[in-house]
């Protein structure tokens, strides 16, 4: 994997991440959260495809894209639930 593989993977986990975080309406932090958040995503949601016996779609560089968005915002969703939302005073 060169260097500029590296990058295109970040950009796209960056991408997805932010995607599934404008799904669910919570966001929480800049680029390097929606990037942690589309590698999460893309674990999470490679693996429910897997476990449900579901067809990769769309896959970039290694990335089931739609996979990932899906897993993205299941993600963002889960800890939406955790830790709530804040109230402004």
């Amino acid at each position: 994997m060169t260097l500029i593989d590296f990058l295109i993977l970040l950009l796209i986990a960056g991408l997805c991440g932010a995607i599934g975080q404008a799904i669910t309406g919570y966001s929480r932090g800049g680029c390097l959260v929606s990037i942690a958040v589309g590698f999460i995503g893309a674990l999470l949601g490679t693996y429910l495809s897997r476990a449900l016996g579901l067809p990769e779609l769309m896959v970039v560089g290694g990335f089931p894209i739609v996979w990932t968005i899906i897993g993205a915002a299941l993600f963002v969703a889960l800890i939406s639930l955790i830790s709530g939302r804040r109230r402004l005073v």
